[in-house]
């Protein structure tokens, strides 16, 4: 069974997952590399330090020099991934991953924590809201968000194994496991979790719990419910969403803007079929603030109660 059938989930945050399986992967091949900004702790990555010196890097407070640093390696045939916080990961390195990572298209890989709201009490500052937005902007780009520890392993694992550039994000907060350790994942390829002909809802990252749950509260209610944890905003996966547009009626859910993030790729899929009505839940486009993550999120509408009554209005 995909999804986990459990009263109360365990709950692990999928910067774990990034830290047990970079080190699982740099024991396995020798060229991977992390390349660290001076917080391997938050980050997870100190026991890949301490495991691998020679594999290690740490730039200090200096993402830039990291985004080059890491272009160089890529060049010898390393494969390093440059491991920060999201919100400078992907803006204060924008430069550095078009000009020296995307635009030669080297096999750089951009992995961040505390991706979204789940900085939380750290403040807007942190609170990296615009990142995969951002970056599925840039050509050779490829934008990743595992919904759980167990997706998230199973996709910084092939994100190692295939060629070119690809940003992975990460969250700070625990998140409930939604799937078993067996579970495949491909990078591109929407996974689907429920089946449905009534309403669709496509979610990523830390946000898959929460419409799993009011996939399940529409399920009571006698409505067959579509759900796809579109873990891949870039490339989206086409053919998922075109899927969709037999239903008809979709809700896209992100703990991130809801401009061109998830919710604006799969309405431009939408918008050139010419067909289907799309609501999307997310960050308001406004910034964050100190509060708890439920709170943040409540702030935003990026709830369970908000998905299930967004979609009786959407079938209205």
């Amino acid at each position: 069974m995909s999804i986990m059938e459990k009263d109360v989930l365990p709950k692990k945050a999928t910067r774990e997952a990034f830290g047990d399986e970079i080190v699982r992967l740099g024991a396995k091949n020798k060229n991977i590399y992390v390349v660290d900004i001076d917080i391997g702790k938050s980050c997870k990555t100190t026991e890949f330090a301490k495991q691998f010196p020679n594999q290690h890097v740490n730039v200090g407070i200096a993402e830039q020099n990291g985004a080059g640093l890491a272009a160089g390696l890529a060049t010898t045939g390393k494969i390093p991934f440059v491991s920060t916080y999201a919100v400078f990961g992907s803006l204060r390195m924008a430069e550095q991953i078009r000009q020296e990572i995307c635009y030669p298209n080297l096999n750089v890989k951009i992995a961040c924590s505390h991706g979204g709201l789940t900085p939380a009490n750290d403040g807007a500052s942190h609170q990296s809201i615009e990142d995969m937005g951002v970056l599925r902007t840039i050509p050779n780009m490829t934008v990743i968000m595992g919904a759980d520890y167990y997706s998230t392993r199973k996709l910084v694992e092939q994100a190692a194994e295939m060629y070119g550039p690809v940003y992975l994000r990460f969250t700070r907060d625990t998140v409930p496991v939604l799937y078993s350790d067996d579970e495949e994942f491909t990078i591109g390829k929407a996974k689907q979790i429920k089946d449905g002909k009534d309403i669709a809802i496509i979610a990523n990252g830390d946000t898959v719990y929460l419409a799993l749950e009011a996939a399940k509260q529409l399920e009571k209610e006698g409505l067959s419910v579509k759900l796809l944890d579109m873990h891949t905003i870039k490339p989206l996966d086409r053919e998922a969403v075109v899927d969709c547009l037999s239903i008809g009626k979709i809700i896209t859910v992100e703990d991130h803007n809801i401009l061109n993030g998830l919710g604006s790729a799969v309405c431009e899929v939408v918008a050139e079929e010419g067909k289907g009505t799309v609501r999307r839940i997310g960050v308001q486009d406004q910034f964050g603030q100190s509060a708890p993550y439920e709170t943040l999120l409540e702030l935003n509408g990026i709830t369970i109660e908000n998905i299930v009554n967004t979609a009786k209005d959407l079938l209205k």
